[in-house]
C-alpha cells in the first residue's frame, strides 16, 4: 500500500478552509469514488495554520493509464498544493467501530 499526501498553505490564496469546505458539498467526493486502487482519501483542514489538504491511500501505486478527477483544489486556489510526499504503507490496524461504511462523511458534508 501507499499513502500520499497533499496540502496547500492558504495564505495568499483567495479561498479559505471555509470556502474549499464549502466546494466539498458540491459532489467532490463523489468523483474519487470509483477510482481504481484507491483504498480511501481524506480532505484534511487546519484552520488554525491555515491550510487545507488531503490523504490518499492506495492498494498499491496510483494507476497508470487512468485518469484521476480534476483537481478542483489546485483549480481553485490557483496553484498545485505546496507539499506532496508519498509513503510506503509499513502496517495497518483498523479499531472497533460501528460505522458500516466512511464515505460521504465529515464535517464538510454532514456538519
Amino acid at each position: 500500500m501507499k499513502l500520499e499526501i497533499a496540502w496547500w498553505d492558504l495564505d495568499g490564496s483567495p479561498q479559505s478552509v471555509e470556502s474549499l469546505r464549502t466546494h466539498l458539498r458540491d459532489g467532490v467526493a463523489d468523483d474519487w469514488a470509483d477510482v481504481p486502487g484507491l483504498r480511501l482519501k481524506f480532505w484534511v483542514a487546519d484552520r488554525d495554520r491555515n491550510r487545507w489538504g488531503a490523504v490518499m491511500v492506495w492498494e498499491t501505486d496510483r494507476p497508470a493509464g487512468h485518469p484521476l478527477p480534476p483537481n478542483r483544489a489546485a483549480e481553485l486556489i490557483g496553484r498545485p498544493p505546496g507539499h506532496r510526499m508519498r509513503f510506503d504503507v509499513e502496517a495497518v490496524a483498523e479499531g472497533v467501530h460501528a460505522l458500516p461504511v466512511l464515505h460521504g462523511l465529515g464535517a464538510a458534508l454532514t456538519g
